[in-house]
């Protein structure tokens, strides 16, 4: 077998994805099988479908813009959701957006399924699955607001409601029973 970059692409051990504007142009059997798909119910979507909810999938997109460095790379644990099935699960996801002016413009993606090692509560909103990865990357309050343009305050209200969920009485207890349920 001659090892090339199509062949590389293909029988990489996570998914990754070209995109273009938020659509995906390409991607390989893992991403596939990641999330239950075949190729047409992919190629040419925009990675909505691949999300609980359009507010997750725009919240996610802005937060992009928001934290990508300088080279263009970003990365972050968040919820994806499985095509075939609707199953809601973590997903690690690395990128490097080939245009930093323009993060949508082009880019290529990876996602690694972390259902293994991480378990998600089926009864958590989608503003608590975003601010549970915030707090997992170990963002403060301030830092979470900032970053979701709400206040600490807020932050502060849905760590509580975290909290009660996962019957964790310290923020760090909490944390680790998100990582380890």
């Amino acid at each position: 077998m001659t090892l090339d970059y199509r062949t590389a692409f293909e029988m990489a051990p996570i998914g990754l994805v070209l995109s273009a504007k938020r659509l995906i142009v390409d991607c390989n059997r893992q991403l596939l099988t990641m999330f239950g798909a075949e190729q047409d119910q992919l190629l040419g979507r925009s990675f909505e479908v691949l999300y609980p909810s359009l507010v997750e999938f725009e919240r996610t997109g802005a937060r992009i813009v928001a934290a990508l460095d300088k080279r263009g790379f970003y990365a972050d644990d968040r919820v994806m959701k499985r095509v075939g099935s609707g199953e809601l699960f973590w997903c690690h996801v690395s990128g490097r957006a080939l245009n930093p002016d323009d993060p949508h413009a082009e880019g290529i993606w990876s996602f690694e399924d972390l259902s293994a090692h991480r378990q998600l509560k089926a009864e958590l909103t989608a503003r608590e699955r975003e601010i549970a990865a915030l707090l997992i990357e170990g963002l403060t309050s301030k830092m979470i607001g900032k970053r979701l343009e709400i206040s600490p305050r807020t932050v502060d209200v849905y760590r509580a409601r975290l909290m009660k969920k996962y019957a964790a009485g310290s923020t760090p207890e909490l944390i680790h029973k998100m990582l380890s349920a």
